[in-house]
């Protein structure tokens, strides 16, 4: 009872962690001009932010930099927030 129990905290902390990053990118979306960005500028700066929040987490278990399919599958998984 007690793992699971655990395993529901680890998963909404998870959870939340992808939504603030998220959130944490959606807040720096804004233009030279002070304006918030919009359109294709928006949606390419929100892939960026999310691809370099997620580049330090791609490590394996032994605490090796991930490289190849497994990298791609982790950012993958990580910018979706899944």
């Amino acid at each position: 009872m007690k793992r699971i129990f655990l395993a529901a905290v680890i998963a909404t902390f998870a959870a939340g962690s992808a939504f603030a990053q998220d959130a944490s990118c959606e807040s720096k979306a804004i233009g030279k001009d002070g304006k918030p960005l919009a359109g294709a500028a928006k949606t390419s700066f929100l892939k960026k932010c999310k691809a370099d929040a997620c580049a330090p987490k791609a490590v394996s278990s032994d605490g090796k930099p991930l490289a190849g399919a497994a990298k791609t599958s982790f950012m993958k998984k990580c910018q979706s927030g899944a």
